[in-house]
C-alpha cells in the first residue's frame, strides 16, 4: 500500500468512526414528500439544491397530501415542507398529536388561503363568501378547487356539507392547481364569473386581477385564510439526523422569494431546481441564516461547501 493509498485509507476510517458522519449515513438519501403545489415544489428545489451541496442524496416523491402524512407515518418520507396551518390542522394535527410526525419550526409567515374571485366579480358586489348563493345561477353553484384529497377542497365540502352560507346544493369541481387556473384563464376575458381556491405566495396574486373573499373565518381561519407554513418530518428524524434538521429548522423563505420561484417555474416554464440554483447564486444571503452551525455530510464547514458547489463567490 503506497502512502496516498493509505492516507485515502485512514481518512475514510476516520471518517467513518466520526459519530456524526455515521448518523448522516443513515439518513441517505434525504427523502422528501411534494404535493404538486408550485410552492412546495419551489421550496423543496431551493432545500435539495442546498442539501446536495452539503453531499447529501435526495429523492423527491409527488404524492396527494394524504399519502404524504401516511408516508410520514409509516417512514416511507422524511421530510414535508408543506405544512399549512391552521387550514391542515384537521389532516396533520393527528399524527403530530399520536407523535407519528414532528411539526418543527415555521418555514413561511404571512401566508393566506381561502376563497377568491376575480376582481370583476368583486366589483360587482360580491365581497364575502355569504353573497355567493345569491348569485348561483352566474357561478353556476360551482366552487373550483385543486386536487382530491387536497385540505382545501374538504374545507369547501365542509361548507357545503354544512349548507354554510346557503351552499348546500353547489358542487365542488376537484381538479388540479394547474386545471383550476386554466379554467380561470379561459374565463376571464369574456368577465364570466367563478369562485375558486386562491392562496399566495402563488403568481396568481399577480397574473390576474382577482381578490379574496370575507367572511370564510369558520372554515379558513382569520384575516382571509391568515397561514403560516411549517415543515414536518416523520418522527424522531431530527434526533436521527441531527445536522439534516437543523438545516430544516433553519429553512425560512419569504413571500417575494416564493412568488418569483413560482413565477419562473409556472410562468416560464423553468426547471424548478435550475431556478432554485439561479434563486441562491443571485441571492446568497440566504444561505448565511440557513446554514449557521451546519457541516457537510462529512463534518466540513457547510457555508463555504455551499456556495463552491453552486459557484458562489465570496
Amino acid at each position: 500500500m503506497n502512502k496516498m493509498t493509505l492516507g485515502l485509507a485512514t481518512t475514510a476510517l476516520a471518517l467513518s468512526a466520526s459519530p456524526l458522519f455515521a448518523a448522516e449515513e443513515a439518513c441517505q438519501p434525504v427523502r422528501f414528500a411534494e404535493v404538486g403545489w408550485t410552492d412546495i415544489t419551489a421550496t423543496t428545489a431551493l432545500t435539495t439544491e442546498v442539501l446536495e451541496a452539503l453531499g447529501y442524496e435526495t429523492r423527491v416523491d409527488t404524492v396527494s397530501v394524504p399519502i404524504a402524512y401516511s408516508g410520514m407515518k409509516n417512514g416511507d418520507f422524511d421530510v414535508f415542507l408543506g405544512n399549512w396551518m391552521p387550514s391542515m390542522a384537521s389532516m396533520s394535527d393527528p399524527y403530530v398529536e399520536r407523535g407519528q410526525v414532528d411539526r418543527l419550526g415555521a418555514n413561511l409567515e404571512g401566508a393566506k388561503y381561502t376563497l377568491a374571485v376575480p376582481q370583476y366579480v368583486h366589483d360587482a358586489g360580491v365581497t364575502s363568501v355569504a353573497d355567493l348563493a345569491e348569485h348561483a345561477e352566474r357561478f353556476e353553484s360551482r366552487i373550483h378547487g385543486i386536487e382530491a384529497g387536497n385540505d382545501g377542497n374538504q374545507l369547501i365540502q365542509d361548507m357545503i356539507d354544512d349548507d354554510a352560507f346557503g351552499l348546500g346544493d353547489w358542487q365542488l369541481v376537484d381538479s388540479s392547481e394547474a386545471g383550476m387556473l386554466a379554467e380561470l384563464r379561459a374565463r376571464v376575458p369574456n368577465e364570466k364569473w367563478m369562485v375558486f381556491l386562491g392562496w399566495e405566495p402563488h403568481p396568481m396574486n399577480t397574473n390576474f386581477d382577482m381578490a379574496y373573499l370575507e367572511g370564510a373565518d369558520d372554515y379558513f381561519g382569520p384575516n382571509l385564510g391568515g397561514a403560516t407554513v411549517y415543515t414536518n418530518t416523520r418522527a424522531g428524524y431530527s434526533e436521527a439526523c441531527p445536522n439534516v434538521g437543523e438545516l430544516l429548522n433553519n429553512l425560512a423563505f419569504t413571500l417575494t422569494m416564493e412568488n418569483q420561484l413560482m413565477g419562473e417555474i409556472m410562468d416560464e416554464g423553468a426547471d424548478p431546481r435550475e431556478a432554485a440554483r439561479g434563486y441562491l447564486q443571485a441571492n446568497p444571503q440566504v444561505l448565511e441564516g440557513w446554514l449557521e452551525g451546519e457541516t457537510t455530510r462529512d463534518g466540513e464547514p457547510g457555508l463555504p461547501a455551499v456556495k463552491q458547489a453552486l459557484s458562489i463567490e465570496g
